[in-house]
């Protein structure tokens, strides 16, 4: 047997035929982090209150996108930032009706359809707040939160502002096309011409219930920009996947890349490392989301939190997830399959040593 190496905390299977089977576990992979999925969203749900919940995305305009694939970090970072002050400052005042905290789950996407660089990031919103004493519930209007409008103008300045700041602190690697930035003149005008644009944003209740919005959020929580089952061809060095047609009737069409292009467009959706893409944020913040969901849960008069699932192993889920049993070796469908090796960060890799012998395990 050959040298095996694997990504960290990766697992090697023995197949039947002596073989080595590799979950990579990668949080870009498209194929590998459908249990990771599954029990996050698992959690999520357990976590949702008995209220109307909105679903609001914050776009950030193309103009963008030179500066934030030269800053993705820095970039991602301020989005964030932006979005929750933004929100919760709505929250907070009074005049937008609820005057206390909000709660919200944010999720960072950077694709649309088509692969293309499309800086978004979607929040999933509990209809309400707890007030500054933490000691009523607020309700939000049932199919109103806040104006999208205002939302916009806002978000716009709290993120200009911030970026304002890491330019001034020379925190930002500005590309070729921005080279002449580095002029204080030609930045503001620059960053004029963004003030001067419409930033969308747009908030709706979420169209069949929270649960429907969390389900299609976890399509890319753990994997990035598209999954396999939009693949339909890989030929003659081009790939072709599916697409919807947002503008023509959200009608299904396949585009035909060649190799190096798709490559190109997905490799724009790798995150830089240990980034987060999910933000809990307020009163769902994960120092504190235990003991304020409980307040809520008592200031609406609703049930307890749902008991957790019963602990599964990682065979038991999957074998829910998909029927299938992941321990019987996929060549001769008789043999199991066994352990032979983890790795993890400290501990030497499978190929660092001399490569344990594999017994027959049928």
């Amino acid at each position: 047997m050959g040298r095996q190496h694997s990504p960290e905390g990766s697992t090697f299977h023995k197949a039947g035929n002596g073989e080595l089977s590799i979950s990579c576990r990668n949080r870009h992979c498209p194929k590998c982090q459908s249990l990771a999925k599954a029990r996050w969203l698992e959690a999520r749900q357990a976590e949702l209150l008995p209220v109307d919940y909105f679903h609001t995305v914050f776009t950030l305009p193309h103009d963008l996108n030179p500066l934030i694939l030269a800053n993705k970090a820095a970039l991602y970072q301020i989005l964030f930032d932006a979005v929750a002050d933004t929100l919760l400052t709505f929250g907070a005042d009074p005049r937008h009706r609820l005057g206390g905290q909000l709660g919200l789950l944010a999720i960072l996407h950077t694709w649309d359809q088509q692969l293309r660089f499309h800086v978004h990031v979607h929040c999933v919103i509990p209809g309400g707040a707890l007030d500054v004493n933490g000691d009523r519930w607020v309700s939000a209007r049932p199919t109103f939160l806040f104006p999208v409008r205002a939302l916009s103008r806002a978000f716009r300045r709290r993120f200009l502002a911030r970026l304002e700041v890491a330019w001034q602190q020379g925190r930002l690697v500005l590309p070729a096309s921005l080279a002449a930035s580095r002029v204080p003149a030609t930045w503001r005008a620059w960053v004029g011409g963004l003030t001067r644009k419409a930033w969308v944003v747009y908030a709706k209740p979420p169209f069949g219930g929270p649960a429907t919005v969390l389900d299609y959020l976890a399509r890319y929580t753990h994997r990035v920009a598209l999954s396999n089952h939009r693949l339909t061809a890989v030929a003659d060095g081009h790939v072709s996947f599916t697409y919807r047609d947002r503008q023509h009737g959200n009608v299904a069409r396949t585009l035909t890349l060649p190799a190096g292009s798709f490559i190109d467009r997905f490799l724009l959706h790798v995150l830089p490392p240990h980034f987060l893409r999910i933000r809990h944020i307020g009163f769902l913040a994960n120092r504190t989301k235990k003991s304020r969901l409980a307040q809520c849960r008592r200031l609406l008069h609703a049930a307890p939190a749902p008991a957790p699932a019963l602990t599964r192993t990682t065979v038991e889920c999957i074998h829910a997830l998909t029927g299938l049993d992941p321990v019987t070796c996929p060549h001769c469908h008789t043999g199991t399959m066994v352990t032979i090796e983890r790795w993890s960060a400290g501990r030497p890799r499978l190929g660092d040593h001399p490569a344990p012998r594999l017994e027959d395990s049928s």
